[in-house]
């Protein structure tokens, strides 16, 4: 990685914080959790760049505008929310649960032909 592609990533991060920051207080908080939970879940696409979470401040800012409430965008069940925007994409338990899967079939082709 160039020393460029590092300064231009802190720069669009703190854009995307500034945008956090410009939400209405109630939708910063719930933001920050789903920020969290999606920290911890581990969807491999939030290392590429922020485009999941850009699509969050998006829907977010777009409900502040039209004076709904955060949950009434989300729904109740915040967790659920990310669950579902999530659902489809590849985690890094996913790769690692692979990797176990692997190196286990090769334990037991290795004990297969060596009985």
């Amino acid at each position: 990685m160039r020393i460029q592609d590092i300064i231009e990533g802190k720069k669009e991060w703190r854009a995307h914080v500034a945008r956090v920051k410009a939400l209405p207080q109630d939708y910063q908080i719930v933001y920050k959790e789903i920020q969290k939970y999606l920290f911890k879940v581990g969807p491999v696409e939030l290392t590429d760049g922020t485009g999941l979470l850009s699509g969050i401040i998006d829907l977010f800012e777009e409900g502040a505008a039209l004076r709904k409430g955060v949950l009434e965008v989300t729904g109740s069940d915040v967790a659920a929310f990310c669950d579902d925007l999530i659902k489809d994409s590849k985690t890094y338990a996913d790769i690692y649960q692979e990797s176990v899967d692997q190196e286990f079939n090769k334990a037991i082709k290795s004990t297969d032909a060596n009985p």
